[in-house]
């Protein structure tokens, strides 16, 4: 008999694939837009989660496009990404609390600086722009709760591909379209293979682990190098130009510098995070 579990965002980009990959084995229970749910909305979402046989709620619905994140900074608490990234994160909560549901929150590496060389579980977050700012909001209402884990992730990419594409795919269409790609050298970023990602949910669920945890790829590089691994890995020369995350994000939400994050804690528990060449290699036929 499959296991249930509730979940939000299981039809985003994360969330699909980690359904698709762990289905097998749960029984997802979608609280989302997608279902007719709007986790912003604490009534419609107590109902829901009340009915539910489930012992656990994994949460992974968020507002994560950055530069729209950071329009709405001028709306404040008013404004999609903070009702979304906190309001909807604490209405969740509340209803776990509730419930004696534990909760799963799925957080990002934008809740730190970039000004480090590697950053650990340990380290203080410390975000530059609204999207980080919400999550991390996010991050301290699961934390005060006791009864949760927090899992953050970064630049998730997948194999198979049907509505959402991510960064590999967005680059490799325009590199098969022989556009002019501009890589930026000075963002680094920890790309994270998101059949890894389900892996470490389903360890999760299984041994009910609680604490913060970096669930990210084996290995750190630019956005410029990023770019330039798709076209070597996937058979096709891109067009890059390097540029600056001044030049390239003018008039956009601010990045951090270095987003390398460590999964030393992942790896203690036996699951290696595959590295992004291991990751294009796994999707590349699927590109073809």
């Amino acid at each position: 008999m499959k296991i249930p579990i509730l979940t939000t965002g299981c039809s985003g980009l994360v969330g699909s694939r980690v359904a698709d990959i762990l289905q097998h084995k749960y029984l997802f229970e979608d609280l989302s837009l997608a279902t007719g749910i709007n986790i912003t909305h604490l009534d419609e979402l107590e109902k829901h989660i009340a009915s539910s046989r489930a012992d656990v709620i994994l949460h992974m619905a968020a507002k994560t496009d950055v530069d729209s994140c950071e329009d709405d900074k001028a709306y404040g608490e008013e404004g999609a990404a903070w009702m979304v990234n906190v309001v909807g994160t604490e209405n969740v909560v509340n209803c776990a609390e509730k419930f004696n549901k534990r909760v799963i929150y799925i957080s990002t590496d934008f809740v730190f600086d970039g000004n480090k060389e590697y950053f650990s579980e340990s380290d203080l977050p410390n975000p530059v722009n609204w999207y980080g700012e919400t999550k991390l909001e996010g991050e301290n209402i699961v934390l005060n709760s006791g009864n949760a884990s927090i899992i953050r992730i970064a630049y998730p990419y997948k194999k198979d591909v049907l509505e959402k594409k991510d960064f590999v795919h967005r680059i490799w269409d325009n590199i098969v379209l022989g556009k002019q790609i501009f890589g930026v050298s000075d963002h680094v970023i920890t790309p994270t293979f998101i059949d890894d990602i389900a892996l470490v949910l389903d360890i999760f669920l299984e041994r009910k682990l609680t604490g913060i945890f970096h669930a990210v790829g084996g290995e750190s590089l630019t956005a410029y190098e990023a770019a330039d691994n798709i076209g070597k890995v996937f058979g096709k020369k891109a067009k890059i130009k390097a540029i600056t995350r001044s030049e390239y994000f003018q008039g956009r939400a601010f990045r951090p510098f270095k987003l390398a994050l460590k999964n030393d804690k992942i790896r203690q528990l036996g699951i290696r995070m595959k590295t992004f060449s291991e990751g294009l290699e796994i999707i590349k036929e699927t590109v073809k």
